[in-house]
């Protein structure tokens, strides 16, 4: 059995919603002998909720691209709304290659916890560069349909590529000489004119 602050880290959910939830009935718990809630686990991720959503997601890799986040972000919303989903958007500014981004935790969260019955992307390559092939699998493991709206867009294996290595390179030189430095900026544009002559 978990406390109530471990349940709704569980769960993606604060601990007024689980302390509604009960009181609605949909989740029960255990009273201890000082009047602490206590949760089975089983109990709150066994099966399905009810009023499950679609969650889209959205990510670009640094701040300096946030038009390109809100246009990926217009599309999912567009979508979404002309098949009548219920949905949530949750996007990301950070690496692909980074896995502790908070918007990708809390979509794994919903995801493990079955809250999540859809999950929409533009582009494969939005979830994760490496690894979103793990995350497609939690989907099938707890029942979720995968939607990629730009299938047909993907790009060919030497572009994923150039932008795979362009992207390690990235992180690693920021990493190295700091994100602001002078010698990395021109490490990344150096990296940018050679990934566009491999394209």
């Amino acid at each position: 059995m978990i406390t109530i602050q471990e349940a709704s880290k569980l769960l993606g959910v604060t601990p007024k919603t689980l302390r509604l939830w009960e009181k609605e009935g949909k989740i029960a718990s255990i009273r201890t002998e000082g009047g602490h809630r206590r949760y089975v686990v089983s109990d709150l991720i066994g099966t399905k909720k009810e009023n499950v959503l679609t969650v889209a997601y959205a990510r670009v890799g640094s701040s300096e691209q946030q038009p390109d986040l809100d246009r990926q972000k217009l599309v999912l919303e567009s979508y979404c709304a002309s098949k009548g989903y219920n949905f949530e958007i949750i996007s990301d500014v950070g690496s692909g290659i980074n896995y502790k981004k908070k918007g990708l935790v809390k979509l794994i969260k919903l995801l493990c916890s079955y809250q999540i019955d859809r999950l929409v992307l533009t582009h494969k390559d939005r979830l994760l560069r490496f690894g979103s092939d793990l995350i497609f699998s939690l989907c099938e493991i707890f029942s979720c349909e995968v939607v990629i709206i730009n299938r047909s867009e993907d790009s060919t294996f030497e572009e994923d590529l150039a932008s795979d290595v362009l992207e390690i390179i990235t992180v690693f030189s920021a990493r190295l000489y700091g994100s602001r430095s002078h010698k990395n900026k021109s490490i990344i544009e150096k990296l940018k004119e050679v990934a566009k002559d491999l394209n």
